[in-house]
């Protein structure tokens, strides 16, 4: 009986380390789980374990994918002359989820946050600037969280471009100052995508 109540605390523990779940949400996550049928639980576990042993960033962009390259960056039918420059793969996800997005991506690893000792360092910058040097990109359009450090990347982004023959724009302001993409609606990004202005607008 202890083992079992060892391995339900280690479930809710597990839940309640993901962000935005408390104790109580974790405890009903875990419950849910002890109530599954056998055959659920297990497909939900082999479903985490194959996207922890499978997934890996696209070496295009950085985009999750199982492949060397993602979807996105594979699609014949994608604009490949226009990039979108955002700080997470759940950022490019909410802009693929407005479904008015016909360009590619590219996916910076976080952004600068000097009170966290995030630098630019590590940030994708070089691989990026190594796809716009190659040729044939004519936009890139500055897609960061509109706050503070959103703004410092986008910046930094622009300074690692400057020189380099293309135009640079960014997300219209119609997204809410210190929100970030994955929490605005699907009218909301395509507004922002539709109404992008130039970088040093």
């Amino acid at each position: 009986m202890a083992d079992q109540q060892g391995a339900v605390a280690r479930l809710v523990t597990a839940f309640a380390d993901l962000p935005g779940i408390g104790r109580r949400s974790a405890e009903r996550l875990a419950y849910h789980v002890l109530m599954m049928p056998k055959d659920a639980a297990l497909a939900f576990a082999a479903a985490i374990r194959a996207v922890k042993e499978n997934l890996r960033p696209c070496r295009v962009c950085g985009n999750l994918a199982e492949a060397e390259t993602c979807d996105i960056c594979r699609n014949p039918k994608r604009d490949q002359a226009t990039i979108c420059v955002v700080e997470q793969v759940r950022d490019l996800l909410a802009l693929e989820e407005a479904g008015t997005y016909r360009g590619v991506y590219h996916v910076l690893q976080g952004r600068v946050a000097p009170l966290e000792g995030k630098g630019p360092e590590r940030l994708t910058l070089d691989s990026l600037t190594a796809r716009v040097r190659q040729g044939g990109v004519q936009e890139v359009i500055l897609a960061t969280t509109p706050n503070v450090e959103g703004d410092a990347t986008a910046l930094l982004v622009a300074e690692a471009l400057a020189g380099i023959p293309v135009e640079i724009t960014r997300l219209a302001r119609g997204l809410t100052v210190g929100a970030s993409l994955e929490q605005a609606n699907k009218e909301m990004l395509a507004d922002a995508l539709a109404g992008r202005r130039r970088w040093a607008d």
